[in-house]
């Protein structure tokens, strides 16, 4: 079953390890070339705008050329735009190729994930998945360590990233599998989300304050903080990894437990840690490392959490739509959280971003308490089990086992 995989998953890992020095090279390059702090937090909510925009236009280019022909547009289109970050320094060209970028990124996943959707079948998605958010976490953290390589002052890095992106086209353009079907629209009802899920939404949306945050400006907290090259990278390396690790046993938890619980729990310990990054900032590097490694760990699997939490309320055949819909609040609270964090880093310094992050972890452990209280619910014993699920496309929630599959009408 993999081996019918390998070259699209090689693709992927590929553009994955690319993406992720991308993300963490371009805030600290910008903080090198004297951008502002608003400006840096600008950058990354334009590219979760772009990352929106993306996933709404890109299937309906797979319907026009295909599968095969849309990822190497996107990914060509996204290696020579990091390229032109390097000759147009400056905030409002970087934020336009910034959101070209986040735009294609998006793209990239809805083709990868509509296309392992039409290969799995009901017995396999779960698999397919799970090695697929195998391969992205991994990937991720490689291509975090490779900021290593190379000073982000020079051309180096970013003409790494484009090679990534170029090479990513190498596998899936020679995979002699067939093109995949089409992929299947889903309506979006983000009231409904609200009505049926309060704690759901608040989280997907709190997540997505945060963690589009953590992610644009985590590395020029960490370079505020004193920390050199190596540190910063292993600053949000120890957070993705803490991240990774916690996913199975808090899903595990939230499975026996009421999830808003664990959600509320979960949120408590970030804040809290949030908070100690915040005010500690003169800490030793060892230290700002085991406390990012503690952030990350109670604060990413909130999505996932989040969505769980969610899926337990709605019947499978509206799985896809309300996860879908769920993604969305994530995408636009990160394209707010940057903006809102760089402000408070302008006005406060670099422990602006965790005094945010704890604000609004705190929030959600309050609003997921009041829910607990306000409107008890029993566990329901056949509910779906927990599922690790990665912030990509909408895309993706048509593999999750919890989702019924598509009929070929669906599909088309």
């Amino acid at each position: 079953m993999i081996r019918q995989f390998a070259a699209l998953l090689l693709g992927t890992a590929i553009l994955v390890a690319g993406s992720g020095l991308f993300n963490i090279l371009l805030p600290v390059r910008a903080e090198i070339e004297g951008f502002s702090t608003l400006e840096i937090g600008a950058l990354g909510a334009v590219y979760f705008a772009g990352f929106i925009v993306g996933c709404m236009i890109v299937p309906h280019f797979i319907r026009r050329v295909g599968h095969i022909r849309t990822f190497a547009v996107l990914s060509g289109a996204g290696a020579a735009t990091v390229l032109a970050l390097v000759f147009l320094i400056d905030p409002f060209a970087w934020g336009a190729l910034r959101f070209v970028i986040g735009f294609a990124i998006s793209g990239l996943y809805t083709v990868i994930e509509s296309w392992l959707n039409d290969r799995a079948g009901a017995a396999d998605r779960g698999t397919i998945m799970s090695v697929y958010t195998i391969v992205g976490l991994g990937m991720l953290m490689v291509g975090q360590f490779l900021l290593t390589l190379h000073e982000p002052s020079g051309f180096e890095p970013f003409a790494f990233v484009a090679m990534l992106f170029a090479l990513a086209l190498v596998p899936v353009s020679l995979t002699t599998a067939r093109n995949p079907r089409r992929p299947a629209t889903v309506s979006l009802d983000i009231p409904g989300l609200w009505r049926l899920s309060p704690v759901g939404f608040a989280g997907c949306l709190s997540v997505g304050l945060v963690n589009g945050s953590f992610w644009s400006l985590g590395p020029v907290f960490a370079r505020r903080s004193g920390l050199d090259v190596d540190g910063v990278v292993y600053f949000i390396a120890g957070a993705t990894l803490a991240g990774a690790l916690a996913q199975w046993p808090l899903g595990r938890l939230s499975d026996r437990l009421d999830r808003r619980r664990v959600i509320a729990a979960a949120a408590v310990c970030a804040a809290a840690s949030g908070a100690l990054l915040g005010v500690w900032q003169d800490a030793s590097t060892a230290a700002l490392i085991a406390l990012s490694f503690v952030f990350g760990g109670c604060a990413m699997p909130l999505y996932g959490l989040s969505i769980a939490h969610a899926n337990d309320l709605v019947d499978k055949t509206g799985f896809v739509a309300a996860a879908g819909g769920l993604l969305l609040l994530y995408g636009i609270g990160a394209s707010l959280g940057p903006v809102v964090a760089s402000g408070l880093m302008a006005y406060v310094g670099g422990g602006g971003l965790f005094l945010f992050t704890t604000l609004v972890h705190a929030g959600l452990a309050v609003f997921a308490i009041l829910r607990l209280v306000l409107q008890p619910r029993p566990v329901a014993e056949d509910r779906a089990g927990f599922v690790s699920v990665p912030r990509t496309s909408p895309t993706l929630y048509e593999l999750d086992p919890r989702s019924e599959p598509l009929t070929d009408d669906e599909r088309r």
